[in-house]
């Protein structure tokens, strides 16, 4: 009840706000002073020390905690630049990207959920590698985060009479949560984003196939032989299975409409990014059109009727719970909101706080270095929302997408990959990777932490980056 006062107070706030934020300017990224991305930093720092630090502390109030850091941000922000241009801040990252956002994830989460594979698979290294390469080629046509949803409870269950499963997880994010998205727009954002920009639907495909292959066929060859070698261990299989096979021991799939209601996502998404409508709103500065506005309301209903239509035992037996979703949606607030100060000092490009960042990637003649922007494009996308870095570099290359796909292709394609691929550096990197790890612990698979991860990522995901950059850059 008290949260729900909180929320109307907050809403009759913002409303209060919107006739001063209608002619409020943007904030000149160039003018901003680096501390002003202490916040973001802090909400980072959180996430990453806090579960280490003061488990029981952040378990219980994450979300407090990442609305102090929020509010850390907005305040000074409102009473340095006026509150009418925080507001209007405010209002774009959530009506343009947080609610998009959420309302694409919450739609996944619950039709995937509402997907039961029946039947007990068993996690052998050769059914682990097989499901990770599926996830793969899953992932660039339902979208990273449709794949993950998909795929990660079955592949924990077939996992759970097993010692080790924390390194299946793992292995899970890098290959079906960041790289296998990165062949179409409908993988990952920004792609999708590149699309919306006039990218066409196919070239990420063509042009980026092959790093695409090497970086999931390393990957799966180095997870056969590490899985293997946890498979072989003495006292790695446990005794008892926690989930024996039915009576009948056969495999199927239960709530099988939902695959219907995930074909209907698919399309919303790919719908808005063709449909061209004159008919748009604004809010505060922020335009909403109406393809847009059709794709929210059409998720939200596919979420209703995904939880109208699937049994309760389908979702009993997946263990469903809205804990993970409640965990990225609290936490990605307060990141979408801290990170508006570090995006607009991006956004000023040479002239900005990061002006070294955006110049190294650009060569004494002028021309674009495809493996600085690689890097500097993956380096940002993991710990930024990878969606908007993306557009920053592709913006700093030019911004013309058909120069950028003809003349500028290895540019482009670097831009692409490094935005996909290394969103698998950090857990915030990308947002499927925080919902598996929120999923696997809720399942009692002791995960990595935040720092625990990265050791991961930097020993055998930089490696291979640097090989990609020698390869094909």
């Amino acid at each position: 009840m008290g949260s729900m006062k909180a929320v109307r107070a907050f809403a009759l706030a913002l409303l209060g706000l919107l006739p001063l934020m209608a002619g409020a300017a943007e904030v000149d990224g160039s003018q901003l002073a680096p501390w002003w991305g202490v916040p973001f930093a802090g909400v980072l720092l959180s996430i990453a020390v806090l579960p280490m630090l003061a488990p029981m502390v952040w378990h219980h109030h994450y979300g407090k905690i990442t609305a102090g850091w929020a509010l850390a941000f907005f305040v000074p922000f409102g009473l340095s630049f006026g509150w009418a241009s925080a507001g209007q801040g405010l209002v774009h990252a959530l009506v343009a990207e947080y609610i998009p956002f959420v309302i694409l994830l919450t739609a996944l989460f619950t039709v995937a959920g509402g997907i039961y594979i029946r039947g007990n698979l068993r996690g052998t290294p050769v059914l682990n590698t097989g499901i990770l390469a599926v996830g793969a080629v899953l992932a660039s046509f339902m979208g990273t985060t449709g794949a993950s949803m998909l795929l990660i409870r079955p592949l924990i269950r077939a996992n759970d009479d097993r010692r080790h499963v924390a390194h299946v997880v793992v292995f899970f994010i890098f290959i079906v949560s960041n790289a296998g998205g990165s062949l179409t727009p409908l993988g990952d954002p920004p792609l999708f984003l590149g699309f919306l920009k006039g990218v066409t639907f196919f070239w990420t495909a063509q042009h980026v196939i092959f790093e695409t292959l090497f970086l999931v066929a390393v990957l799966l060859a180095l997870f056969f032989a590490l899985d293997s070698w946890y498979f072989r261990q003495a006292g790695e299989i446990a005794r008892t299975d926690p989930t024996p096979d039915s009576p009948r021991g056969d495999l199927g799939f239960d709530g099988k409409l939902n695959f219907v209601l995930l074909a209907v996502i698919v399309g919303l998404v790919l719908l808005s990014g063709v449909w061209q409508s004159d008919i748009r709103w604004e809010i505060a500065g922020t335009v909403v059109e109406l393809p847009s506005l059709v794709r929210d309301a059409g998720m939200v209903a596919v979420a209703m009727i995904s939880m109208a239509i699937t049994p309760h035992a389908v979702h009993e037996a997946n263990q469903f719970s809205w804990g993970p979703m409640q965990e990225v949606a609290k936490l990605f607030a307060g990141i979408f909101l801290t990170i508006i100060p570090v995006i607009a000092m991006l956004r000023a490009g040479v002239h900005g706080p990061f002006g070294p960042i955006v110049a190294a990637v650009t060569g004494a003649d002028g021309q674009p270095i495809p493996a600085m922007y690689f890097w500097a494009s993956g380096v940002l996308s993991s710990v930024l929302d990878n969606a908007p870095t993306y557009l920053v570099f592709f913006n700093t290359a030019g911004g013309d997408a058909a120069t950028l796909m003809s003349t500028h292709a290895a540019t482009l394609a670097a831009i692409s990959i490094g935005s996909v691929f290394m969103g698998a550096n950090t857990y915030i990197g990308n947002a499927p990777n925080l919902m598996v790890k929120s999923i696997a612990e809720d399942r009692g698979v002791k995960m990595p932490s935040f720092f625990g991860y990265m050791l991961w990522s930097c020993g055998i995901l930089v490696p291979l980056f640097v090989v990609i950059t020698w390869l094909f850059f």
